[in-house]
């Protein structure tokens, strides 16, 4: 008989084992965007590769792993002391620089959980430094990594850790971030083992089990409050990169009773450009939504998917197949995704969802060779403005939806890297108008000292992030090169340019929409 009150004990203690793992992650990584940024995410999974705990890290991250951990135990056999590595996005990743590990986790001879993080590697190779390139086929990306042993009987096979160093621009800070992903995944180990001397196997997995079903009957309470019937949205991405075409993304809701359908199949088909998303995404998406439409504390694991079916057309911007470009899909489509999602839902549920936020990741990467004749490369994403919703203003200069990285510090940025910062403020009057006001954006500025190649993926150029209930919506976007002399152009929302010293780019975010008609 399950026990309620230790439903939340163990919520809380499997979910602090993956928090554990994240914090052995951030603190013996080497590079910035994992060790500032925090661009990572841990999770538990049960013998069937189903997720039953997350730290609250990235959301494309963790809808999408439990796919990449599925790929991994059906096509490698783990033995105890093996860890497996992945990163095809066809295969349950998202895109080439999130590399995943997976562990086994046993227990007196018996497979009983996994343990897995993700991170984002700064370089993994490709045309452009950073691995985020624009481009037309994943083969211009870096280096793809089918699900492989990276460790096996407890020893790292140091011929990966030479392919990984070899597909890249910093194979020193690669190994040295690969290598804190073992860490944190033995720190899993160790902590789920001692789980489970204190409570059995018995025990850790029926509440293990508990959870999901608990996840899976608060998500059916959640639905059932909707109303029954069809809900249609749909929005538009500015470009590929290649063609000035906007891309569109649609979604069908269907509420029935306590269960959801939702069709994301009437989206364009995929794209020449970066832009196109895996299945993964749209399903990392469609949980995140879902799970932000609770009040309560519930535990975020696959039970949370159980009544919803998320349905996507194959060979679509949305659910695109190999050997398309997708270093876009994981970071801009997802938003967009969201806002569609979310855009249905304000057709049912005006009153309990938020306008759009800003949209888009604000993904700048760079790489060049510092004043030591070493090259570097850094990512980042750049906040903005959160979507009002009724009762309150939305947040400024905050991350958004699906990233949740924090802001790498300006003095880390110019300490590391041949740059400086000479501007990052709020921007000032960028949030959609309303009863209540959407969030402003920020404007972040990087003056060169030596010459950068920059790649810059943006959105919410061209289309601004809607407002809800008669709210404005948010300011779009812009990109703007600044030259030596001070004269200013304006760049498109997704570009590779090589800045040469003294130049500058600002970087201006978009506001979030306003919520209601102010009169």
């Amino acid at each position: 008989m399950v026990n309620p009150l230790k439903i939340e004990l163990f919520k809380n203690a499997l979910s602090s084992v993956a928090e554990e793992m994240g914090a052995v992650l951030q603190r013996t990584a080497f590079s910035p965007n994992i060790k500032e940024r925090r661009d990572f995410s841990c999770a538990l999974f049960d013998r069937h590769g189903r997720l039953i705990a997350q730290a609250a890290h990235i959301p494309v991250h963790l809808g999408s792993m439990p796919m990449s951990v599925r790929s991994v135990v059906e096509s490698l056999e783990l033995n105890e002391g093996d860890v497996a590595v992945i990163n095809d996005p066809f295969k349950g990743g998202t895109h080439l620089p999130d590399i995943t590990v997976v562990s086994p986790v046993y227990y007196r001879g018996e497979l009983l959980f996994y343990v897995a993080n993700r991170a984002h590697h700064s370089d993994v190779g490709g045309i452009t430094p950073g691995s985020m390139p624009i481009s037309t086929s994943i083969f211009q990306e870096g280096l793809v990594i089918p699900p492989f042993k990276c460790v096996e009987g407890g020893k790292v096979r140091e011929e990966f850790i030479e392919l990984l160093k070899s597909n890249t621009r910093t194979p020193e800070e690669r190994e040295g971030d690969f290598r804190a992903q073992l860490m944190a995944n033995r720190r899993g180990e160790e902590r789920l083992k001692e789980l489970l001397d204190k409570y059995s196997p018995e025990v850790l997995e029926a509440y293990s089990e508990a959870l999901l079903d608990y996840s899976e009957r608060k998500m059916r309470g959640i639905i059932s409050e909707i109303p029954d019937g069809t809900y249609t949205y749909g929005d538009f991405l500015d470009s590929d990169g290649f063609s000035e075409t906007p891309v569109r993304i649609r979604v069908i809701l269907k509420i029935d009773g306590s269960s959801a359908v939702v069709d994301f199949s009437p989206s364009d088909p995929q794209v020449r450009g970066c832009l196109n998303g895996v299945r993964s995404i749209a399903v990392s998406a469609t949980l995140y939504v879902f799970r932000c439409l609770s009040d309560e504390d519930i535990p975020t694991n696959e039970g949370i998917l159980r009544p919803i079916e998320v349905i996507t057309k194959r060979r679509t911007v949305v659910d695109s197949e190999f050997p398309s470009a997708v270093s876009g899909g994981n970071v801009e489509t997802s938003q967009r995704l969201v806002d569609v999602l979310i855009g249905a839902l304000s057709k049912a549920i005006p009153e309990k969802v938020p306008a759009a936020s800003q949209g888009t990741m604000n993904n700048v990467t760079f790489g060049g060779k510092n004043e030591r004749g070493e090259d570097f490369t850094y990512y980042e994403t750049v906040g903005g403005g959160a979507g009002a919703l009724k009762g309150a203003d939305g947040e400024s200069a905050v991350q958004t939806h699906m990233t949740n990285t924090l802001n790498t510090p300006v003095e880390v940025l110019e300490y590391q890297y041949p740059l400086m910062v000479t501007e990052y403020s709020i921007r000032e009057n960028s949030g959609g108008g309303g009863i209540w006001k959407g969030g402003d954006g920020i404007v972040r500025e990087f003056l060169f000292l030596g010459e950068t190649e920059v790649t810059v993926l943006s959105e919410r150029r061209k289309f601004s992030p809607y407002g809800l209930e008669g709210g404005r919506p948010g300011k779009r976007g812009v990109n703007i090169l600044i030259d030596g002399e001070g004269r200013k152009k304006e760049l498109p929302s997704k570009f590779t340019r090589l800045f040469k010293p003294g130049e500058r780019l600002r970087i201006e975010t978009p506001g979030g929409g306003g919520y209601g008609r102010k009169l």
